[in-house]
C-alpha cells in the first residue's frame, strides 16, 4: 500500500512534465490488432467486453499521444504476418520480444517483463517439472505454432523435434486451455501472468506447478520501418515514469478477480 502511495504522488509530480514533451499525433486513428485470449492482458469478460491490461495501457497511450484506436482481432499465428503486411498498423497480445521476430516487425521498448510456468489441471500428480513431464511419452502438451510457449515445449520440456506428436497445436491461447481442461492435453506452458489468471478463474481446476522456466519481455509489434514506434516508445517511458504502468499491474495482477 505504501508503494501504491508513493507511485500515485510520482504521477502528480512528473506527468505534467512529460505531457508537454510527448509527441502529438493529433488524433490519428491507429488500427490495433489482438487474440482476446490471454488475461489478465487482453480478454473478454462474462459479458462479452473486451477488456485487460493492454487494453487500458492503449487508452493511456492514446490519451497521452493524442490518438484514437480502431480494435480488430485475429488469432496469433496470423498476428505477426498481418502485421507485417501492413494490414494493421500495430499488434497487441503479450508478444514476447525475440530477434527472429524483428526480422517481420519493428518492436516497441518492453513494456512488461514475465516468466514462464507449467498450467496443469488442479488434480494433476504425475509429473510437477518438465523432466518428469518429458519421461512420460503418454503426456501431452498444447501450445500455439510459433510462439514462445511452443519453442520452450520443444527444446526446453522435449526432444527437439517440433513435429513430436505429443505436442498438441491450437489456433488461439484460449482453446490450449479448453483443451487442458478437458483432459485433451496434459500441459499448458504460459507466462505467469496468464497463468495466474486462469488459475484464478478455474475454482482449483488449475494450477500452476514446477519452476519458472526462463523471462520474457513483452512489446508492442509494428510494420517494419512505422513511424509509430518512437512515439509509443515516448508514451511507454512516461506511463512507466508517471506511475501508470505500476497502477495497472496492481489493478490487473493484484486486485482484479477472473470471473468477476
Amino acid at each position: 500500500m505504501k508503494i501504491a502511495v508513493a507511485l500515485a504522488g510520482l504521477a502528480l509530480t512528473v506527468s505534467g512534465a512529460f505531457a508537454a514533451d510527448l509527441p502529438d499525433l493529433g488524433g490519428k486513428e491507429i488500427v490495433v490488432v489482438t487474440e482476446n485470449a490471454y488475461p489478465p492482458l487482453q480478454f473478454t469478460d462474462k459479458d462479452g467486453k473486451a477488456i485487460g491490461w493492454e487494453y487500458d495501457a492503449m487508452a493511456d497511450l492514446a490519451k497521452k499521444l493524442n490518438f484514437t484506436v480502431k480494435y480488430e482481432n485475429t488469432s496469433w499465428d496470423a498476428m505477426i504476418p498481418a502485421v507485417s503486411e501492413g494490414q494493421y498498423d500495430l499488434g497487441m497480445t503479450g508478444i514476447t520480444i525475440k530477434e527472429d521476430r524483428k526480422e517481420k516487425v519493428d518492436f516497441s521498448d518492453a513494456y512488461m517483463r514475465s516468466e514462464m510456468v507449467m498450467l496443469v489441471r488442479g488434480d494433476e500428480a504425475r509429473f510437477a517439472d518438465p523432466a518428469a513431464f518429458a519421461a512420460d511419452d503418454k503426456l501431452l502438451i498444447a501450445a500455439q505454432p510459433g510462439t514462445t510457449p511452443f519453442y520452450t515445449a520443444v527444446y526446453e520440456v522435449l526432444d527437439g523435434n517440433e513435429a513430436n506428436t505429443r505436442i498438441k497445436l491450437f489456433e488461439t491461447f484460449g482453446a490450449t486451455v479448453e483443451a487442458l481442461k478437458a483432459g485433451d492435453v496434459d500441459l499448458v506452458l504460459t507466462d505467469g501472468t496468464a497463468g495466474q489468471g486462469y488459475v484464478d478463474a478455474s475454482n482449483g481446476g488449475l494450477k500452476i506447478v514446477g519452476p519458472k522456466m526462463g523471462v520474457e519481455d513483452f512489446g508492442f509489434i509494428f510494420p517494419k520501418g512505422s513511424d509509430l514506434v518512437a512515439p509509443i516508445n515516448a508514451g511507454i517511458a512516461a506511463m512507466k515514469a508517471d506511475g501508470s504502468i505500476e497502477a495497472l499491474n496492481k489493478k490487473w495482477f493484484l486486485d482484479y478477480k477472473m470471473g468477476q
